[in-house]
């Protein structure tokens, strides 16, 4: 799987046509907007807490004004009618539309920059496995072009962007619809977008109504759509970015979220906004500057990769990048060197048993060493899968267990380059991030993991779907 980030060409090829003249009424555009993605397979609750200022410190002057829950969900991997892994998602609860606001389950993605979700118009299997977007419900919603301009009344014909996703794609319209991170009831629509009376965690924003989704991911996972992250120059126009929307109108003090994954499913992993939720953070905040932030990526400098007291040569001349990808699920590295990693972190398991945790397992840790002398630390409980590799060999009729990274190639693209490594998920269970959207940069901090079997009180409720059984596959 390729982590979900869109193709820089796509992206200045749809800029062009968005700057064109507006077509006739008549006439329809359909944008084609590229994105080599699989996504990680990655109800709000309004809290107070304290935020980590600039030198890393907590001060209870600030803290997030919602933090949201996120599912997760199991989807398991087969070969020869054995489960031999699994998939994971992780996704929230978000609300378009007043006054009667339309839940939806999105994927919150630090790799893309538009929100789209299913359209009430698309009566596809697939669409209709998710929840739809009610277009009638909305008091608050407009009609608009891929320009931003309303759609006449008498248009007979709409523009359309086309995402094509690595394995599948995405069809829709647009509409200017208020999104919310947290449930408002009974509160009109004036009362929220009224100058002065804005609640802080609704924004004006332009979304993409899915009018066709393909199976493939759409009918395996649960959540509806994916609601992007990624800087705003990543999004074709300003206001597509759901959260320099929110920075623009809202009047954040703090302009950053934070990502917290948890290793306990009991415990939720969570999203933030509007600050950092200190009690999720082990250790100060160390921040890494945005390198090159015109291209729209949370890209950080990486400046050197140890595993077992070895540098990578590949990045010895200072040019290599490190992304922070909430919607991958592996470590991903150039395809160049990955061979090599796998090597290098790879362990032969003795006594050959039957089966083993290989997150348990012994293993060389593995070092990102990022701009600004900050040191990302992997060891064999975060990069390992969980399930060991039976090696045969035909000769001796025997076998050997063999402990393995979750790393996935990464091939050269226009966009990331052939030196580009990608901080999924094992990276972002280990270390608690902040996104600081208005210095563009980001916060790493060791996160305060439960053990297995603790609930903390006043934990919110979250939904774990096909969870494995306790015992690792083999």
């Amino acid at each position: 799987r390729k982590s979900n980030l869109l193709l820089l060409l796509a992206q200045e090829r749809l800029k062009a046509i968005a700057t064109t003249p507006s077509q006739a009424s008549s006439a329809s555009m359909t944008i084609f907007v590229l994105i080599t993605c699989c996504f990680s397979f990655a109800s709000a609750l309004v809290t107070p807490g304290a935020f980590l200022n600039a030198s890393g410190l907590a001060s209870a002057e600030a803290g997030p004004i919602v933090t949201i829950p996120l599912d997760k969900q199991y989807v398991p991997v087969r070969r020869n009618d054995r489960i031999v892994s699994y998939k994971t998602a992780y996704f929230g609860t978000i609300h378009l539309g007043l006054p009667r606001q339309q839940p939806f389950t999105v994927v919150f993605d630090t790799g893309s920059a538009h929100l789209f979700v299913p359209s009430g118009k698309c009566n596809t299997e697939t669409c209709m496995r998710h929840r739809r977007y009610a277009r009638n419900d909305s008091a608050t919603a407009v009609d608009i072009d891929h320009d931003g301009q309303p759609i006449k009344k008498n248009a007979t014909r709409r523009d359309q962007v086309n995402i094509a996703f690595g394995t599948g794609e995405v069809t829709g319209e647009f509409v200017r619809e208020t999104v919310c991170l947290a449930p408002h009831a009974d509160v009109s629509e004036n009362a929220l977008v009224a100058p002065g009376q804005r609640e802080k965690d609704c924004t004006e924003l332009r979304v993409i109504l899915a009018s066709e989704m393909t199976k493939e991911p759409f009918m395996t996972f649960e959540f509806d759509g994916v609601l992007g992250l990624g800087l705003e120059s990543l999004a074709v126009d300003p206001e597509f970015s759901f959260f320099g929307q929110m920075a623009r109108l809202n009047g954040l003090k703090e302009q950053s979220f934070g990502y917290f994954l948890s290793r306990v499913d009991a415990v939720p992993s969570e999203i933030s906004f509007g600050g950092v939720d200190s009690k999720r953070l082990a250790s100060p905040l160390e921040w890494v500057p945005v390198h090159r932030p015109d291209m729209g990526y949370w890209q950080l400098k990486l400046l050197s990769v140890t595993i077992a007291n070895e540098t990578l040569p590949l990045c010895t001349d200072g040019d290599c990048v490190a992304i922070a990808d909430t919607g991958t699920s592996l470590l991903g590295a150039p395809r160049g060197v990955a061979q090599r990693m796998h090597w290098l972190l790879a362990r032969k398991v003795p006594d050959n048993p039957s089966e083993i945790d290989c997150r348990t397992f012994p293993g060389p840790d593995l070092i990102f060493q990022l701009e600004g002398g900050v040191n990302v630390t992997l060891g064999p409980e975060d990069y390992s899968r969980a399930t060991g590799m039976r090696v045969l060999n035909n000769k001796t009729n025997s076998s050997q267990l063999i402990c393995r990274a979750s790393l996935l190639p990464v091939d050269d693209g226009e966009v990331l380059g052939p030196k580009a490594f990608i901080l999924g998920e094992p990276a972002l269970r280990k270390y608690y991030t902040a996104y600081d959207w208005k210095r563009q940069r980001i916060g790493f901090g060791l996160s305060v993991q439960p053990k297995h079997g603790d609930v903390p009180e006043g934990e919110p409720r979250h939904t774990i779907y096909g969870a494995p059984p306790p015992e690792a596959p083999t």
